[in-house]
């Protein structure tokens, strides 16, 4: 069995700075250049960090029958992760309902990361080899950085938010 804890650690250390900029984003209030730039910076840091993830990580794991479930189940949840990141983006950061949204999306975004740390990450390891280890390491940290050059922060507009 390959020595899967550097990959793991690797997107341990992602989820840490998430939850970091979450309670940030989590003091500020209302329309403020703060918290406008740390919306940016996490949404930077999660788009870069999902798609690197499903293309380093999930990708492996969908090769692997015991875990496809799984595997599919986090890419459901990148993707409903990534829509309510672009609706706060069309939100009005100076309206209630944004901070009541991004309740919800520290909720939900924090669940998604635990689950993928305390129940995922534990079961992939005992289905990777050294080879599969090798694509992540090559794989994830160029994707990172492609994916956060390109990361949209606003995709829709403002009529499109969802009340």
């Amino acid at each position: 069995m390959a020595d899967t804890k550097e990959i793991f650690d690797r997107l341990k250390k992602d989820h840490d700075k998430h939850r970091e900029l979450l309670d940030k984003l989590m003091k500020t209030s209302g329309d403020s250049e703060e918290r406008k730039s740390l919306f940016e910076e996490l949404t930077k840091e999660l788009k870069s960090h999902a798609a690197a993830e499903e293309q380093a990580l999930y990708s492996t794991m969908l090769r692997k029958p015991p875990t496809t479930d799984e595997t599919r189940h986090s890419v459901a949840e990148h993707h409903e992760i990534e829509e309510a990141l672009n609706d706060l983006a069309a939100t009005d950061m100076s309206e209630g309902g944004w901070l009541t949204k991004f309740n919800t999306f520290d909720h939900d975004y924090r669940h998604h990361i635990d689950e993928e740390e305390e129940e995922h990450f534990p079961d992939f390891a005992k289905h990777l080899t050294e080879e599969d280890m090798e694509h992540m390491r090559s794989v994830f940290e160029r994707r990172k950085q492609e994916e956060k050059a390109e990361a949209e922060i606003t995709p829709e507009k403002k009529e499109e938010a969802k009340e």
